[in-house]
Order: C-alpha cells, then sequence, then structure tokens
C-alpha cells in the first residue's frame, strides 16, 4: 500500500494455463488413438510464479499488548521513510519471516492509505502515540481489511482512513492481525533500537 502523508507528502499477472500437447502416432496400421501428454514435474515448477518479497527494507520488534494483558514481540519489516512507506508492500506476494510491515511516523499523522499496485488483499491496524515515557504502546486508533487496487492511475484507488490521528500503522494479509495479537483493546508500540537487517533466530 502506499500512505499519503500530509506532510511528506503490486502487479503480477497470473500466467495463463497452458494446454497440453497432444501427440498422435502413426502405425502400419493408420493413425492411433490421440493422447494427451502429461506434464513433467520440471515443467509443472516452471509455471509457478515466485514469491515476491518486500525488498530494500529492514526489521523491527513491535510489541503488541493484548486487552488481557498478554504481551509479545512481533518481527515485522520497517517502513520508517517516506520513500518506504510509499512503496509498502506494493507488488508483494510474501512476507517471509516476518508476520507484517510497520510504517511508522515522527509526529501524529492523520494520512490514508490506498492499495495501489498492491495484489494481496490486507488488513491494516493504526495505533496512536505510546505514553509519555514510551513503556506503553500506543492505543488501537482502529482496523479496516483493504481489496487490492490494479488501476492505471492510483486516483481512482480507494482511500481508506484511521478513525483518528496515529504513528503507528501495521498491516498484514488479511485477516491475519488477530494471530499478531491485535484484537479490540489492544496496544503496540516499536521497540527502541530493535532494527535490524533480519528477524532475530528464535
Amino acid at each position: 500500500t502506499a500512505p499519503e502523508d500530509p506532510a511528506d507528502d503490486s502487479l503480477l499477472v497470473p500466467d495463463d494455463e497452458r494446454d497440453a500437447d497432444r501427440l498422435t502416432d502413426a502405425g502400419p496400421s493408420g493413425p492411433s488413438d490421440s493422447a494427451v501428454s502429461e506434464p513433467t514435474v520440471s515443467e509443472a515448477q516452471d509455471d509457478v510464479e515466485p514469491a515476491v518479497l518486500p525488498d530494500g527494507f529492514t526489521t523491527a520488534m513491535v510489541e503488541i499488548t493484548e486487552a488481557d494483558g498478554t504481551v509479545c514481540e512481533v518481527c515485522m519489516w520497517l517502513a520508517d521513510s517516506a520513500s518506504e512507506r510509499g512503496q509498502g508492500l506494493m507488488g508483494v506476494t510474501a512476507l517471509g519471516t516476518p508476520a507484517a510491515m510497520a510504517f511508522v511516523w515522527e509526529e501524529p499523522t492523520a494520512g490514508g492509505f490506498f492499495m495501489f499496485q498492491t495484489v494481496t488483499p490486507l488488513s491494516i491496524a493504526w495505533f496512536g502515540a505510546p505514553d509519555g515515557d514510551g513503556v506503553a504502546g500506543g492505543e488501537l486508533v482502529s482496523t479496516t481489511d483493504m481489496e487490492p487496487c490494479l488501476a492505471e492511475n492510483s486516483a481512482t484507488c480507494e482511500r481508506f482512513f484511521a478513525g483518528g490521528d496515529y504513528v503507528l500503522a501495521i498491516e498484514v494479509f488479511q485477516g491475519d492481525l488477530a494471530s499478531i495479537g491485535i484484537t479490540e483493546g489492544a496496544t503496540a508500540r516499536l521497540l527502541t533500537g530493535s532494527e535490524a537487517s533480519d528477524c532475530p533466530l528464535t
């Protein structure tokens, strides 16, 4: 997706199925019945599009506290610059080891998101600023599901807005928010100093 920052300011087409070749043998007594050739394993593998992962991003840990007090740390792709937030999950078909992408702002914002060239349906959760000392996460502002927009002009894509100002937005493949602890009453915060090239080994 691509958030529209007030301040600073994905497209895969499935391969057509290949028709199996039909082979006809001509023997001494005339043509035999037509037979359909079976694709080999290597041919079947060639038809599978490789997964597209986020490219050019680092990772970071986000602490999510559920309404019942359960705390978990989740590794996510980190988008904390205007260019990274603009790229987001455009064209992505797999997340790899990170469970989500975290969009981070230094100051509260109200900009909307849109799904231009984003081929995978997503769910998004927006969070407000953490408490004054940064120990407790920001409260959940709102969530929504977002569908791909494969239009040629981004201006025609639907805009998705949070229910209030936010400093953190978390995107997952559609329907996966609860799997990382994001439900009503949850809070979340980026853990300072957790940025790395890859998720930590577990």
